[in-house]
């Protein structure tokens, strides 16, 4: 397909825009990827400033601190800006030439599959990859590498969601409608979300459908900034939400509010659901969670007297050791009142990282292949392997998750290559984590920063960001986005994409791994062509004609290099997953049939269980984690900003007034929180915001105060995500007076 140019203001990839240009971009952090603009501003950090982008869809010109100070980390000062390479003679990282760092590198991991074998060599990814990065990152592991060792990050994101989400409707997807569809619905129970803190721009969406008439439930342990929003806050004990979820689909069938003909027309394996409902009455429901029942039934009846209802979960029911059975009664509280498969109802899931949607979609996880075809799949296997010119029969077979490739390092993992990913600070147990790569015999790091992990490793190599590179994202709707180079990088600094160019050429594959995003995405559109995750109508210029295209996007036929097709009007209602979808994109999925076999959706037949730790004598606490307004996830960019560390200069223990009154602690105190993985102290914040069993820290710091030192790596038995979001913990004042 021959390549295209956008329009004047959204350059293609190339050396970056004129003088006086302004260029449309997307914000580096969240998964809403927010639209904004990039224009020259020599005074400014990082030599642009950002402008208002009031077009693109989804924030509208909206912009939280973290996006209007982005290009703040573009800045030499701060970010990284040549190769280091560990010197045997003093064992500190220092700077070397490219090619010599890239020698270490490919003899490293060379050398460690030929001492171990291939699957001793680990690759570990981000979520914040493009679309791009992640295709090439997973393609260089099985072709180059030949080894089975790669997942990611975004296995601690909506991992569980998503199999959840497989398991019900046959497809994952974030969103299965477009964001702007919540203001519309008439009542949101929201689940394990602090909105207006972690994707700020996103609750004009609440704010709207509540000026409309609409309600909004907010399910979480803390009164948070979006808690404080709702019209109802349920306040459940940290890893009840399962539990929460099961007593309100009784209550639907005690009050006889099931929508029988939807059932039966449009779903499977209701008796079973219904039977494990019905166990969980709910008297039993408060005393597992703590929610008195006369909330429950206010929650039923505001869901279920409004003509249209959704159900959004983030982090706080999936990150649990039964995430994917707790996010699958949620769904089934959707399916069993009919608010599925119909406009303006539905279940969705609020994706966190940048690209956590589209990184797992095209091949760093562990399980799958480009289009989210499974690995184990013979015809997935032989479709793949003929767009990168291998047999079928070389390519590995499943790996390990996240949590058990970082676990295994430095015992049948001897070397790993990992790219835009903190596990020092992210990892649950994450001192056992930082100890496993200290144990590596060789590690080299691809990052934009010199973050706790890449000072770790025997070679960092220093790779554009953002706004010095073009590529595509997939954001929380699974609307395909396009991010435009709008600086050069600074002089010594190279692509992710020709890192493993050259690796890939010194590992003996002289081709096969090109500089240029759109060539790689052309690829990446052959190779999901067919596939769940179907790109291969999606191009550059298409999306920059349309604000991103949704996925499933299958080509037209006779279209091929047209660059764009006529669009209908967006959520016509055809269902790519009924073998003829929709040519311009799919906003809205499901509404014509689900994408399982039979095109029903299925029921969960799930049941309450504990969490993996709860509290006891020694550990009497809830431990729940989150993030801040301010900074943004491992921290290793945002903590970079004299802005944002202002606002949020560090950790912190929120704790209620009657446990700090126990303690004997005042606001401001350095608390301990021990856990049987490990210690943080961080100052005291005493809230009525929480519950008086619970205490919250946040994840984003290094050091004394990393709240992932405590965390438990128990695993959800399908998902493989680990239970951060719950573990029991004692509190004890660190300044004893």
């Amino acid at each position: 397909m021959p390549h295209v140019t956008a329009p004047a203001t959204s350059p293609a990839p190339g050396p970056g825009p004129g003088p006086a240009a302004t260029v449309d971009t997307h914000c580096p952090y969240c998964s809403l990827q927010c639209g904004m603009g990039l224009r020259p501003a020599p005074g400014a950090e990082g030599g642009v400033e950002v402008v208002e982008r009031a077009a693109f869809p989804v924030n509208r010109g909206a912009l939280c601190g973290k996006g209007r100070t982005a290009p703040a980390v573009l800045s030499s000062r701060v970010r990284l800006t040549e190769p280091l390479v560990r010197r045997p003679d003093t064992g500190r990282l220092e700077p070397a030439t490219w090619d010599e760092a890239l020698d270490r590198v490919a003899e490293g991991l060379a050398g460690a599959a030929r001492a171990h074998g291939r699957d001793a060599v680990g690759v570990f990814g981000g979520g914040g990859l493009t679309n791009e990065k992640a295709y090439a990152l997973g393609k260089f592991a099985r072709v180059v590498l030949g080894t089975s060792q790669i997942d990611y990050n975004g296995r601690f994101c909506m991992s569980s969601a998503a199999a959840a989400h497989n398991r019900a409707f046959g497809l994952d997807r974030g969103l299965p409608f477009p964001l702007a569809d919540v203001a519309r619905t008439g009542c949101v129970i929201l689940v394990g979300s602090n909105l207006a803190e972690t994707m700020p721009p996103a609750l004009r969406y609440l704010t709207e459908l509540k000026e409309a008439g609409g309600k909004l439930i907010v399910v979480d342990p803390r009164r948070t900034r979006t808690a404080e929003q709702a019209d109802l806050h349920l306040a459940p004990r940290p890893g009840t939400d399962l539990a929460l979820a099961l007593g309100l689909l009784h209550l639907v069938v005690a009050e006889g509010r099931v929508d029988e003909e939807f059932v039966a027309r449009r779903t499977t394996g209701w008796p079973g659901a219904r039977a494990a409902a019905m166990a969980h009455w709910p008297e039993m429901v408060e005393r597992i969670t703590g929610v008195p029942v006369p909330e429950l039934r206010e929650a039923v009846r505001l869901f279920c007297d409004a003509e249209n209802s959704m159900v959004l979960t983030a982090r706080g029911p999936e990150q649990q050791s039964k995430g994917t059975d707790t996010v699958g009664a949620w769904i089934n509280l959707c399916l069993a009142t009919g608010r599925a498969g119909r406009p303006l109802s539905g279940y969705g899931c609020l994706t966190g990282q940048g690209n956590g949607q589209g990184g797992r979609e095209h091949g760093q996880k562990a399980d799958q292949l480009p289009g989210y075809r499974k690995l184990d799949d013979p015809a997935a296997r032989a479709h793949v392997a003929a767009v990168w010119g291998i047999d079928p029969d070389a390519l590995p077979g499943p790996g390990r998750s996240a949590y058990e490739l970082l676990d295994a390092l430095g015992g049948d993992i001897r070397a790993l290559l990992l790219m835009g990913s903190n596990p020092v600070v992210s990892a649950p147990r994450a001192a056992h984590i930082e100890a496993r790569l200290r144990s590596l015999d060789f590690m080299a790091v691809a990052d934009v920063v010199l973050s706790e992990t890449a000072a770790l490793a025997d070679v960092v190599l220093p790779v554009t960001q953002w706004a010095e590179e073009t590529g595509t994202t997939t954001n929380l709707e699974g609307r395909v986005v396009l991010r435009r180079a709008a600086v050069p990088p600074p002089p010594g600094v190279r692509s992710d994409l020709q890192v493993l160019g050259a690796l890939a050429a010194r590992l003996g594959w002289e081709k096969g791994f090109p500089a240029d995003p759109e060539e790689v995405f052309d690829e990446l559109r052959r190779a999901s062509a067919g596939g769940v995750a179907d790109y291969s109508g999606i191009t550059y210029r298409r999306i920059a004609e349309d604000d991103g295209v949704f996925w499933p996007c299958p080509e037209e036929p006779g279209l091929e290099g047209s660059g764009r097709e006529e669009p209908g009007p967006e959520g016509s209602g055809r269902d790519a997953a009924n073998g003829s979808g929709p040519r311009p994109g799919t906003p809205r999925l499901f509404l014509d049939r689900f994408a399982t076999d039979d095109g029903r959706a299925r029921f969960a037949a799930v049941t309450h269980r504990p969490a993996a730790e709860e509290p006891d004598a020694d550990y009497p606490l809830y431990l729940t984690t989150g993030r801040v307004l301010s900074q943004y996830q491992s921290g290793a960019q945002t903590r970079r900003v004299e802005e944002l560390n202002r606002a949020a200069p560090g950790p912190f223990v929120q704790l209620h007034p009657l446990l700090a009154e126990r303690l004997g602690a005042a606001e401001g105190d350095a608390l301990a929180v021990v856990s049987r993985r490990g210690r943080a102290v961080a100052p005291a914040r005493i809230s009525r915001d929480i519950r008086p069993d619970t205490v919250f820290m946040p994840f984003h710091w290094a050091g004394e105060g990393r709240a992932n030192a405590l965390t438990n790596p128990a695993l959800d038995p399908v998902s493989r995500m680990p239970e951060f979001k719950v573990c029991a913990v004692r509190v004890e004042r660190a300044d004893p007076r």
